[in-house]
């Protein structure tokens, strides 16, 4: 029993590790990219000042969010100026990394 729960806990760990690399997702990219957030969204995306929580938040959410800034579909104080230096790879990655971490 436990064999079995513990082989189905590391597939389906493997699984998404799997899925972050086939969508062109780098872990440390992602991690080191993320130390330019924490400043507003705090330390692996968890906020204290009021700011959007990224952590837990979904993967193809927060891209769609960092395109959104991008593109100034999605208004924003400065974040529409941020987002324009991110590649796609890069957002990738950033929520990829955001996506791992737990929330609250």
């Amino acid at each position: 029993m436990i064999r079995n729960v513990l082989g189905a806990t590391l597939a389906s760990g493997a699984v998404f590790a799997l899925s972050a690399l086939a969508q062109g997702a780098d872990p440390s990219l992602g991690r080191n990219l993320a130390a330019a957030c924490a400043n507003c969204h705090g330390t692996n995306g968890m906020s204290v000042q009021g700011m959007p929580n990224l952590a837990g938040q979904q993967r193809a959410y927060l891209v769609q969010q960092m395109q959104d800034f991008r593109t100034g579909k999605r208004p924003a104080t400065i974040m529409h100026q941020l987002a324009k230096g991110y590649t796609d790879e890069q957002i990738e990655a950033l929520a990829a990394y955001f996506a791992a971490q737990k929330a609250r």
